[in-house]
């Protein structure tokens, strides 16, 4: 049966007649489900299950999974599960983050390479004008200069 908002789904886990709605009328509401959190929190009464199982429901394929996935546990196991399950996300988390930091640091790396290229590029294009300056030829004297020159 799902419950919550839109786009925040949450699942209440029920028995209820094949031929009811979804969200209808139910027998027994046996568990709940909640995908949104890190990890997902699943939360059901094993000894009911068993016991509508024994009698002839047919759990949805949704349900089986969640069965199977989700044995019984006590409340020290359970707790137990959600902090190693905590933990991994955690581990996860801290990982993605490392990896963007090695990818921001390589292209920054990238960009200061390709800054030292250009102003190499530069540094020689500016050699290069001022050698083509050396090889001008001298001014060709002017009126004045050639009666300096003669004088």
């Amino acid at each position: 049966m799902r419950m919550g908002a839109k786009k925040k789904p949450f699942y209440r886990v029920v028995v209820k007649e094949k031929r009811s709605k979804r969200d209808g009328k139910y027998l027994e509401n046996v568990g709940t489900y909640n995908p949104m959190t890190n990890p997902a929190e699943v939360n059901l009464n094993h000894e009911r299950v068993n016991y509508w199982i024994s009698v002839g429901a047919q759990p949805t394929e949704t349900v089986a999974s969640l069965i199977k996935h989700n044995p019984f546990q006590t409340e020290e196991e359970k707790a137990e599960a959600m902090q190693t399950k905590a933990t991994k996300a955690e581990a996860e988390k801290t990982a993605k983050a490392e990896a963007k930091q090695v990818e921001a640091d390589a292209r920054e790396a990238e960009k200061a390479e390709a800054e030292k290229a250009e102003a190499a590029r530069l540094e020689a294009e500016k050699v290069e004008a001022e050698a083509v300056e050396a090889d001008k030829p001298e001014e060709l004297p002017t009126e004045e200069n050639k009666l300096e020159a003669s004088e």
